[in-house]
């Protein structure tokens, strides 16, 4: 059976949130959107392609910064309204240098930063 993205579940802007996950070490690496066509040029290209909400857009992950996302294999979830993105990573996934977007951990009610930049 062939895959086709309008049979995922949008929300009112027709964006579905992408959970980026390291293949090898299952880190959450990041959270991010796709339209119909991100997930159709991911697929295609085996590059991780999102949607840009403030600059709506594409963006390639590491066109500018050469970090990018390859593919490894995509994931659906029960009710087809999220993805997750099973990537090989090179560099840092956050646009701070750091590892993954997830640096900053809540402890006995304070945030503890757990991670510095590469």
């Amino acid at each position: 059976m062939s895959f086709d993205p309008a049979t995922l579940r949008y929300d009112a802007n027709g964006l579905i949130p992408a959970v980026a996950q390291d293949h090898a070490t299952g880190e959450v690496l990041m959270v991010a959107w796709m339209n119909a066509d991100a997930v159709a040029r991911t697929l295609d290209t085996g590059r991780v392609t999102y949607w840009s909400r403030s600059r709506q857009s594409f963006w390639a992950k590491g066109e500018t910064s050469g970090h990018v996302q390859t593919l490894i294999e995509m994931r659906v979830d029960c009710d087809r309204d999220c993805l997750l993105l099973l990537v090989d990573q090179t560099g840092p996934a956050c646009h701070t240098n750091r590892r993954s977007c997830f640096y900053t951990a809540i402890r006995e009610g304070a945030e503890v930063e757990i991670m510095q930049p590469l």
